[in-house]
């Protein structure tokens, strides 16, 4: 695993965990609940995931946060991404569904701040989980799904080395896996 006194340095004491042109990666913190409720809760971005947006309380969605943050696991982590030229946290990037024996983690990603859209940062974001993924984790493959309707995103992710290899059906919306295979370690 990563070294939580990353060679990145640290911000309110989480580990920078990757350092980019545009963005860093970091730990997550109870104080990115606010954001992430906030961008639970748009219409556009629930669109963009596939998903409802949540209607839940703050209270309710922040005590989920602090589950999730104190139940870490293997199996599935998620790091803030912050700007370099604000230092605002303007989304998440996570990896989940960690598979050892079948050497495979799926990746996803938000950029809750619109203002950073169609601007590189999703690219950037992604090569650079590639790379902390790829550093923790014993993996052959990464894969990931994205609305068969979001072009932009397909763009994006091919660009960062992913290929679509087919298409899924999940909750009547349809989506492209696209993976990336990595070389053996």
């Amino acid at each position: 695993m990563s070294n939580p006194d990353s060679r990145f340095g640290s911000i309110d004491g989480l580990a920078i965990v990757a350092d980019g042109q545009l963005v860093q990666l970091r730990g997550k913190h109870i104080d990115d609940a606010s954001n992430d409720y906030d961008w639970k809760r748009d219409k556009e971005l629930a669109a963009f995931d596939g998903a409802v947006p949540y209607t839940g309380t703050f209270q309710a969605f922040r005590g989920n946060i602090q589950r999730d943050l104190r139940e870490t696991t293997i199996y599935r982590k998620t790091y803030a991404v912050l700007s370099k030229e604000t230092a605002e946290h303007i989304g998440n990037v996570m990896y989940y569904g960690y598979d050892p024996l079948r050497q495979e983690a799926e990746l996803g990603i938000t950029i809750g701040n619109k203002e950073f859209w169609g601007k590189g940062y999703g690219r950037e974001i992604v090569d650079l989980m590639v790379g902390v993924m790829a550093s923790d984790l014993s993996l052959l493959k990464i894969y990931l799904h994205t609305l068969t309707w979001n072009e932009r995103a397909q763009r994006s992710f091919a660009a960062s080395g992913f290929t679509r290899v087919g298409e899924v059906v999940r909750a009547g919306r349809s989506y492209y896996r696209m993976e990336r295979l990595l070389t053996s370690k």
